[in-house]
């Protein structure tokens, strides 16, 4: 079965013109699934009865399962959900007082391997279909709509490296941005990399308004080569001038996300190695207080030291904020859920 949420709206035209059926079905169906969100081809009152059989045959509405639901006592919701091959991938939902934000997986497990990451305890399986995609940012949209409610905003930070699967997280913030899809702003759109280079300049390049994050989490070559493996094979140099030919490019900045830890990149001289590195840039820093895993040997910075920071990096002239922290009480590290339920 032809899952429809895999397409985009320009993808799903020209497959209907290939198979012999008219441009405007295209447009037909995308306000059926995404504006009217019905969840069968019967519903689909303006399609011909013979065209809603082929669909019936040949084509699917289907979505993740819900396997696993924690609720904390901030409202953050995280899901274990259940794809149609039986992996299991981590989708969450924030609230923001500007809106609500789905922060959504995009491989079955991460090659990456970042020290501090829970993401990297599971190796990755594959990419996510961009049906895959869509569909946790449905399943989160289902819930709120008991709230009267939707998903505003969407970071594509969740588990696995987004631009290792360049081309479906693409399609999937080209459905998100489509009047006829989510319609969610460009700027309410984010996604992040640990910094793969060459995709980084082929993204400057797309034309897009959407934000982009970059996980930096070190001031140094020294540092990050010890917690990022990647770094090994784009240095912290080779990342700070694909940034700037991004923001020349694309004329947006970018966020630096930096996790604090304890005894390793949190010194003020650190800050002040960080404030060096990304003078002359748009840039500003998200400093992110680190989730405990108990697998890692990681430990999370004390107040002062996350504080002092942050002073440092404002008073080198350094942009920089401190994320507001999700879901304390559950299992709030990126892919720590899916390792708990991996490992029974």
């Amino acid at each position: 079965m032809i899952n429809l949420y895999d397409f985009t709206l320009q993808n799903l035209e020209e497959h209907l013109v290939a198979r012999g059926e008219k441009k405007y079905r295209a447009t037909q169906l995308f306000k059926w699934i995404y504006e009217k969100r019905v969840g069968s081809f019967d519903e689909m009152s303006d399609v011909s009865l013979k065209f809603r059989d082929i669909l019936k045959e040949e084509y699917s509405l289907e979505k993740p399962k819900i396997f696993t639901k924690q609720v904390s006592k901030d409202g953050t919701i995280k899901l274990l959900l259940e794809l149609s091959d039986g992996s299991k991938v981590e989708t969450v939902l924030m609230r923001y007082n500007y809106g609500n934000v789905a922060c959504v997986t995009s491989e079955v497990g991460c090659n990456m391997g970042c020290a501090f990451c829970a993401s990297g305890l599971l190796k990755k399986k594959r990419e996510l279909k961009v049906s895959e995609l869509v569909g946790q940012v449905l399943v989160l949209d289902d819930l709120l709509k008991e709230e009267n409610s939707c998903i505003s905003h969407v970071v594509v930070m969740g588990t696995g490296e987004p631009f290792d699967n360049y081309e479906n997280v693409l399609d999937f913030i080209r459905i998100l941005n489509h009047p006829y899809g989510f319609a969610i702003g460009a700027r309410h759109i984010t996604v992040s990399t640990c910094g793969i280079v060459p995709q980084i300049y082929r993204y400057a390049k797309e034309g897009l308004q959407i934000n982009l994050a970059i996980s930096l989490h070190a001031p140094n070559n020294e540092i990050r080569n010890k917690i990022m493996p990647i770094n090994r094979q784009y240095d912290i140099n080779e990342l700070m001038e694909a940034v700037k030919f991004y923001e020349k490019t694309a004329g947006r900045r970018v966020t630096f996300e930096y996790i604090l830890l304890k005894d390793i990149n949190d010194s003020k001289e650190c800050a002040i190695e960080l404030s060096k590195l990304i003078k002359g840039t748009l840039a500003y820093v998200n400093l992110i207080p680190f989730n405990p895993v108990n697998e890692l040997k990681y430990r999370r910075s004390d107040e002062k030291s996350v504080h002092d920071f942050l002073d440092t990096l404002m008073k080198n002239g350094v942009t920089a904020t401190i994320r507001k922290e999700f879901g304390t009480d559950i299992d709030a590290a990126c892919g720590q859920l899916r390792a708990k339920n991996e490992k029974k």
